[in-house]
């Protein structure tokens, strides 16, 4: 059965609590060190952290090895994003840190290595609810250190774009991934039924990437003489046209393949990948079809924008020099010590829709909250009156005109002063950027709320640690 941690100590091993750090360094890694050794040697924080990782203790008593101690997958978890490294370099630093190492209960003596699956399947059992109660526990812990015992907390919301690990899409390369995939399935189950209606697959797949350079490389004329325009558009619908014919011819090929399947296997569960390629092929060549031969204009919503990761939005916020950001809004709740209250995945939701969620959120996290800030696009004026019901003041600027009553409220100190200090919103969220929340390489929505929530527990470790660090050089410099 697995176990939170190995209370039996190894020969040569070093107790969590005497492992030291240099004070001095600039690095990520002893912060991040610092942070759970100061969970580790906080008693109550120490068992507290532990009742929320025996969540992921199976109930299954009879399910083989023991596997990874939970203490060991809560320090590669966090320590994966506060670096934003790759498991490979994660992978590496497991087995050759020396300071990791002793924080992993490893002596000189023990020869264990890691391998880069056993990693990725551990961490894999984290689900954001587990990860949202260990970040409450982290941020409790911090506020005892830097917030005086009745000071309210002042809070900042805002959102930003955390992209998904998706390439530029358009029409031509998103058939070309989907008749790729549906290519590789028929392939490989027919081959394991002895059948050889894909013997040639490999023919095939270059004949199919031929024709989709030949469509990508055609560009629309920009010369004055119509003859010419008219005479390249025609070349680009004939040379789409034929791509989107020879789709078609492969995907009856693998819907015969289908069929065949289901009457010799019918149980085979992978027969469902087939069928949902040769759909999305499919679709894929209705849009061109549309678009280009019929000249039609897609709306929205029809769009898919990544066939491996469905979750994935096209959003336009505004930026200078950044037209289109690929991903999903995610919505953060910070105080004013830099700690990270609350997040919010957003899916097909706009700011003023989260507005009231994720204050009320940290509200229930955090009591003593008594104040959040927004700025204009979070503002609707139910928004308004909800907050105020549980908030001493809501900072919601207005958009539009003013009325007297606006005025009076918007022009308060309070209100003024509060809003100018709203801007250090975006200095936290990107240390969260910094701390993996550029970019998720994790495939699915599961895995993306899981590398959020990941990332938001270990930056408010490395601010915890920040502020451990601060602390003990100063009591060094004093004893010196």
């Amino acid at each position: 059965m697995r176990q939170t941690i190995n209370s039996q100590m190894q020969l040569g091993e070093i107790d969590i609590s005497a492992i030291t750090f240099n004070l001095r360094s600039r690095d990520d890694i002893p912060r991040l060190l610092l942070a759970l050794q100061y969970i580790w040697t906080n008693q109550e924080l120490r068992v507290q952290v532990f009742q929320a990782l025996e969540a992921m203790i199976s109930t299954d008593r009879n399910n083989g090895r023991p596997g990874m101690d939970l203490w060991k997958i809560l320090v590669f978890g966090t320590l994966r994003l506060v670096i934003n490294c790759n498991y490979d370099r994660l992978l590496e630093l497991a087995n050759e840190h020396g300071s990791l190492r002793k924080m992993l209960g490893h002596g000189p003596y023990c020869e264990h290595q890691y391998k880069l699956q056993t990693l990725q399947d551990n961490i894999a059992l984290f689900t954001p609810e587990i990860l949202d109660k260990i970040n409450q526990i982290v941020v409790k812990a911090g506020h005892l250190l830097v917030k005086k015992k009745e000071e309210p907390i002042c809070a900042r919301a805002d959102s930003f774009v955390v992209k998904t690990n998706a390439h530029f899409p358009t029409d031509i390369n998103l058939l070309r991934n989907a008749v790729r995939k549906m290519t590789d399935w028929a392939t490989t189950l027919s081959c394991q039924q002895q059948e050889s209606l894909w013997r040639q697959s490999r023919y095939l797949q270059e004949q199919h990437k031929k024709r989709f350079h030949k469509a990508r490389n055609l560009k629309r004329s920009t010369s004055t003489n119509e003859t010419l325009r008219d005479a390249r558009q025609n070349d680009i619908e004939v040379a789409h046209a034929d791509y989107v014919a020879y789709s078609q011819k492969l995907i009856r090929k693998a819907e015969t393949t289908l069929n065949l399947l289901k009457i010799r296997t019918p149980g085979d569960g992978r027969l469902k990948e087939l069928e949902r390629w040769i759909k999305d092929a499919d679709y894929q060549c209705q849009l061109i079809i549309r678009r280009v031969l019929n000249h039609e204009s897609i709306p929205h919503n029809e769009k898919i924008f990544s066939l491996f990761e469905r979750h994935t939005e096209w959003i336009s916020k505004g930026k200078a020099g950044v037209p289109v950001e690929l991903g999903l809004r995610v919505c953060v709740l910070q105080d004013q010590f830099g700690f990270t209250l609350h997040h919010l995945v957003m899916e097909k939701q706009t700011d003023d829709q989260v507005t009231v969620t994720i204050a009320e959120g940290a509200k229930q996290r955090f009591p003593e909250m008594s104040q959040v800030s927004y700025d204009r696009g979070f503002w609707s004026p139910e928004n308004l009156e909800k907050l105020e019901v549980f908030l001493d003041r809501a900072i919601l600027p207005k958009k539009g005109r003013w009325s007297e009553q606006d005025r009076s409220r918007d022009g308060h100190p309070e209100f003024i002063r509060a809003k100018r200090k709203h801007s250090a919103v975006e200095s936290d969220i990107n240390a969260l950027e910094q701390h993996g929340l550029d970019r998720c390489p994790d495939t699915g929505i599961d895995g993306y709320r899981r590398y959020v929530a990941l990332a938001v527990l270990g930056t408010n470790l490395h601010r915890l640690g920040s502020l451990l660090q601060k602390e003990a050089s100063q009591a060094a410099q004093k004893a010196a």
